[in-house]
């Protein structure tokens, strides 16, 4: 009765841990919410009565023209020209994947993706069938291995700034020859980029797709990182031979994006209020990522590696001695902490013993004390590791 890739259909386990992370008093390092403190402050009472009465109305499926026009101006700046035309506004960029997997998946499509990747997106690549060819990610890029298995895909998926989740950023040298290996191969570029304003240290190189010469391309950003997830809006810009099609098949699913949120953004973009905001969100993060350092360098230095992002909301730390990061997120979450496990984000279904923590959400104080909690889980798990050797002897 039910469509046969509905077999292929997984929960998010992100989704499920937050939904246990609610717990009071459980200190959550497992999702990628941003802090409360750095949430959008709206006061309806400035929306002008014309305003709400159009958002009212349905709207375009494009979206909003002066979103759009204010999105293009905004690539623009960043090294991506594109047109208003190219642009398509989303319920967040979530809707962007299901979109582009609607496209370009059918059974047995193989799509390139990173090694780890971002787990809705393999959710999503997965239910459609995609054959999921996986390059580790590592610095600097590979570019052999990339070269190789860019010949037997059509689709590239790509995160290059504050990866999700390794927090890795691509190096403009990175983007211009990973370009041109997919201008040769044609293979059709997925720029995901969520992140890109988050950034702590330097700005972020220029997209990867407007190093594009020849093959088609697609690009997409959201609004839920930099002002507020719940208002459900990002953007996707693509290659002008595609978006018929993906206007289409945004119609099909849903008409149109949430015309309020629409216009809400677009007033904060016109009248100059993003830089502003993210002048107060930046510190916040940046105190919050500095706390999490600390606290690993502090408790974990002897159970794991990890690199501080340059931006993004993750940590991606290596643990030395655990090869299963399911249990161990099990054990957290019995001890008030969450934590995500990293094997949720490899295509392959290696477990490496990697775990992703996000540092945005809890307070400096609760980031060290639940990064004072791992050390304990992990410091128990390896004196019983010991005991279990020296009792072979």
């Amino acid at each position: 009765m039910l469509a046969k890739r509905i077999e292929r259909l997984t929960s998010s386990l992100v989704r499920d841990i937050l939904a246990v992370a609610q717990r009071p008093g459980v200190i959550s390092f497992a999702g990628g919410l941003p802090a409360d403190e750095a949430l959008l402050q709206l006061d309806m009472n400035a929306l002008s009565p014309d305003l709400l009465s159009k958002a009212m109305q349905y709207g375009p499926t494009e979206g909003e023209r002066g979103l759009r026009e204010q999105v293009a101006q905004r690539m623009a700046k960043i090294g991506l020209n594109c047109s208003a035309d190219q642009v398509l506004i989303l319920n967040g960029s979530q809707q962007g994947i299901d979109l582009v997997s609607k496209l370009m998946i059918e059974e047995g499509t193989p799509v390139l993706v990173e090694e780890p990747a971002y787990l809705a997106a393999l959710q999503s690549f997965r239910l459609f069938g995609a054959d999921l060819k996986s390059v580790a990610l590592q610095a600097p890029a590979d570019m052999s291995a990339l070269n190789q298995v860019l010949g037997e895909v059509q689709l590239a998926y790509l995160t290059p700034s504050f990866q999700n989740p390794s927090g890795y950023c691509y190096s403009r040298e990175e983007r211009i020859a990973i370009a041109a290996q997919l201008d040769t191969h044609g293979v059709c570029l997925f720029e995901d980029d969520p992140y890109r304003e988050l950034a702590y240290d330097t700005p972020a190189p220029a997209p990867m797709v407007s190093f594009i010469q020849s093959a088609p391309w697609i690009y997409q950003g959201s609004f839920s990182k930099t002002l507020a997830p719940g208002l459900r809006l990002g953007f996707l810009i693509a290659h002008p031979d595609l978006m018929p099609h993906l206007i289409r098949l945004k119609q099909a699913a849903d008409l149109h994006s949430n015309r309020l949120s629409q216009l809400i953004v677009n007033q904060i973009l016109v009248s100059d209020q993003l830089e502003p905001h993210l002048a107060k969100v930046l510190p916040i993060y940046r105190e919050r990522r500095d706390a999490m350092a600390a606290a690993l360098q502090r408790h974990l230095a002897p159970y794991a590696s990890w690199q501080i992002p340059a931006g993004g909301l993750f940590f991606w730390v290596k643990l030395n001695t655990v090869n299963d990061t399911l249990a161990l997120m099990r054990q957290c979450l019995s001890n008030d902490f969450a934590i995500m496990p990293g094997v949720a984000f490899m295509a392959s279904g290696r477990d490496e013993g990697h775990i992703r923590l996000n540092f945005s959400h809890a307070k400096p104080e609760q980031i060290e004390v639940g990064i004072a909690k791992l050390a304990q889980l992990l410091q128990a798990a390896n004196a019983e590791k010991f005991d279990m050797a020296a009792g072979q002897y």
